[in-house]
Order: C-alpha cells, then sequence, then structure tokens
C-alpha cells in the first residue's frame, strides 16, 4: 500500500482589500511593544476559519470538496463586532468578531458530516495577533477597549478550500478550491 500525502486545510470565508485595509488600521491601533509580544497576522493571511479540518489525504480531499460543491447557499452580510481574547487568563490570540457567519458554518458542518465532527463551539472571529506576553494584563485590555473602528457593514459572496503550510516564518495559504455562494439579484 503507497503512503498517501496529507494536506493541512481549512474552510474560509477570504475578505476584500478594502475590508482588510480596515483590519489592518485595527491591528496598527493595537499594536504596542510595551504592552504584548507576539506576531500580528499579515496581511495576505487574514481570513475567516469557518471549518477547520487538519491534515486530510487525497480521498477525503475529494470527498470535501464534492460535498462543498452541492452547497446551495446565499450571499451573507458581515460586520464587525467586538475585539477580544478567548481567555483573559492565558492570553494567546487577539481577534475581532465577524458578525453574519454562523449560519453558513452551520451549513458546513452539515454537509461535512459523517466526515468531521461538529463544531462546538464556533465563534466567528479574524485572527489580528498571535500573543506570546503580556506585561501588564490591566492596561492591555483598558487599551483594547479604546480602540476605535466603523463597524462596516459588507457582503461576501464565496467561500474556500484552503491548504495551510505551515513554516518557521509563519503560515501560507493556497487557494485549493472556490465556491460561490447565491447572488441576492
Amino acid at each position: 500500500m503507497v503512503k498517501q500525502d496529507k494536506l493541512r486545510c481549512f474552510i474560509s470565508l477570504n475578505l476584500s482589500k478594502n475590508v482588510i485595509d480596515k483590519v489592518v488600521n485595527i491591528q496598527k491601533q493595537i499594536k504596542n511593544d510595551k504592552m504584548f509580544s507576539g506576531r500580528l497576522v499579515e496581511k495576505d493571511n487574514l481570513h475567516l476559519t469557518l471549518k477547520f479540518l487538519g491534515e486530510i489525504d487525497s480521498d477525503k480531499l475529494n470527498e470535501v470538496r464534492k460535498r462543498l460543491s452541492e452547497i446551495n447557499f446565499n450571499q451573507i452580510n458581515l460586520s464587525f463586532g467586538e475585539i477580544g481574547v478567548f481567555s483573559k487568563e492565558d492570553i494567546r490570540i487577539v481577534w475581532i468578531k465577524l458578525k453574519g457567519a454562523d449560519e453558513l458554518q452551520k451549513e458546513i458542518d452539515n454537509k461535512l458530516k459523517g466526515l468531521f465532527s461538529i463544531e462546538k463551539r464556533f465563534m466567528s472571529h479574524i485572527t489580528l495577533f498571535r500573543v506570546k506576553k503580556v506585561y501588564d494584563k490591566k492596561r492591555f485590555f483598558d487599551h483594547l477597549e479604546k480602540i476605535k473602528f466603523d463597524k462596516i457593514n459588507f457582503s461576501v459572496d464565496n467561500f474556500y478550500l484552503i491548504q495551510s503550510s505551515l513554516y518557521e516564518t509563519g503560515s501560507a495559504y493556497s487557494e485549493i478550491e472556490k465556491y460561490n455562494l447565491k447572488s441576492f439579484f
């Protein structure tokens, strides 16, 4: 039997240049070397992960592609929510919430039922920073509360199956397949 190579994959919503520029502006407001150390998510890697699939072989990948192509869903409207962290005790990720993607995520979960487990705690967000250390938590959270940004609304008319390759310098993403959502018009 021949060993199959596995690909590390996830399903995402990619963001328009305009939305990415707004996220980068938020990152610039947060960045303060005296409050925390870590790495910002590069402009090219900003996205919303709808489902992380992990490492999958080519047979499973083909089944994922087939099932995702069967999704019949309208384009979605998203908006920025608050800035936050997953754990106030052990801060590892700074994110901005995206509102409006939950139903599409559930549809993807339903289509992939039997191949992957259902997401129990999906929280729609864009990762802004990967944090190594926070020097003063109170100042850090006070700073996050003061960040000002427009709560913009925007539409997304497709989602993607993405391959993630890990390197010492970070992750690199490449599109495997694009799936269109139905237009309102």
